[in-house]
């Protein structure tokens, strides 16, 4: 079928199959959830009428599907493309990895209209504003850095979207938290918004189900550097369960509560971590499938300077105090 044919005509061995499920199979570079909202929208029609995605077809008749005006409502969001240096690890023609830096914003939304990486892309690449939220699949928050990645087409964001649905991501991050542990484990505690601070979210009974994976890295006097794994992606995740196990990210400016310092901490120590204004956690590692290909792929982009240099800090202090 060409990119830009709009009819499809039932045949009988399609007998009984949904409208939705018909034209997910004809058109499989779309979701099926993209494909019930155009039906939703009026812009799947049934022998020339509106239609809704669970009618049963009979087969014979004729679907259309008006390709055309669909793809324009995807890019009526009106992002506009901006200069903001984007760290490309990799890119084809399909997806790219994007390292990213701290306070670069993902998604524009309130209080973040523009300047963001949406508007970083889509100046990287216009053909992304074909693609929904400019083809990212999953987001960091504004201050953590790492790997995301994008898909270039609505084939691969399709399917990227089912991986990350089915789990099929693996993400390993890096977090520097207050406290001392000796050994990793897992955190399974449903996440929600929190009770009554709207902006956050919390550890609550009626939350989403959430895990997270940690073993140690490193350990300091009174800090331990964590590779974390994800099962899930909740939004917030690692911050709020580290926090739950009263293991707060330094420099966490929601989940990290007040500022503690070691004792006898060197003057260095005490600036290096007054100074460290950001949650220190980075995205270190992205494997996944690729969504054309089918090639097992995997990137890793080391820790940013920042965190990089509070660590050589927190290296010379245990120094210090082991003599």
């Amino acid at each position: 079928m060409s990119e830009n044919e709009t009819n499809l005509r039932v045949t009988g061995e399609e007998y009984g199959m949904r409208l939705d499920q018909f034209v997910s199979k004809h058109r499989p570079e779309y979701s099926r959830s993209r494909i019930q909202q155009w039906i939703k929208d009026g812009l799947v029609r049934l022998n020339g009428q509106p239609a809704r995605a669970k009618d049963k077809l009979k087969g014979g008749e004729l679907v259309e599907l008006d390709i055309q005006k669909a793809l324009d409502l995807i890019e009526a969001e009106d992002w506009s493309p901006q200069e903001i240096p984007l760290d490309i690890v990799f890119e084809d023609e399909h997806i790219l990895l994007v390292n990213k830096q701290a306070g670069l914003v993902v998604h524009p939304g309130s209080g973040n209209p523009d300047r963001t990486m949406v508007n970083a892309l889509i100046h990287h690449d216009a053909s992304l504003a074909k693609v929904p939220r400019a083809g990212i699949i999953h987001r960091l928050d504004k201050d953590t850095t790492g790997l995301l990645v994008v898909a270039k087409t609505l084939e691969a964001h399709t399917r990227l979207v089912e991986a990350l649905q089915d789990r099929d991501f693996d993400r390993e991050y890096r977090a520097l938290v207050w406290g001392e542990l000796t050994a990793g484990g897992k955190i399974n505690q449903p996440i929600g918004r929190h009770p009554t601070q709207r902006t956050r979210q919390a550890v609550v009974n009626n939350g989403k189900p959430a895990v997270t994976h940690y073993r140690v890295e490193e350990r300091f006097r009174a800090h331990t550097l964590l590779k974390v794994m994800l099962e899930t992606g909740r939004t917030h995740q690692i911050r709020v369960h580290l926090a739950h196990l009263k293991l707060p990210i330094v420099g966490d400016p929601v989940y990290g509560g007040r500022l503690r310092i070691p004792p006898a901490a060197s003057e260095e120590l005490m600036a290096a971590l007054r100074g460290f204004k950001r949650q220190a956690l980075h995205a270190a590692r992205l494997g996944l499938e690729h969504p054309i290909t089918g090639e097992a792929m995997s990137w890793e982009v080391s820790m940013p300077d920042d965190m990089l240099n509070l660590l050589a800090v927190l290296r010379t202090d245990r120094k210090l105090h082991a003599e």
